[in-house]
């Protein structure tokens, strides 16, 4: 996994590329953890995302409850194998998915 980070004035987009799974997830939850406060845009781009496990979902989920907080929070550029996995979890029901 690779991921990025352009933020600005409260506008926050994380890139990520390759896998988030169980192997990947403790680093790029230990980013969203410490990179929410003072944001009231949250974007998720997936456009490189290939494929999300549980423990990325988790990741998600967390991110989620955070912005219903503080601002909004949406998933963008997700493959088709992405957007089966949010519709077999349900968790295409509760995020915002562009």
């Amino acid at each position: 996994m690779k991921y990025s980070i352009n933020q600005k004035d409260g506008h926050m987009v994380i890139k990520i590329t390759g896998w988030l799974d169980s192997q990947t997830s403790p680093e790029m939850d230990s980013v969203v953890r410490s990179s929410l406060t003072g944001i009231t845009d949250l974007v998720f781009d997936f456009s490189e995302l290939k494929y999300i496990s549980s423990a990325g979902l988790r990741i998600l989920l967390y991110a989620s409850k955070v912005m219903l907080n503080q601002g909004t929070m949406k998933i963008t550029g997700c493959s088709y194998e992405v957007l089966e996995i949010f519709d077999i979890t349900g968790f295409s029901d509760i995020l915002t998915i562009e």
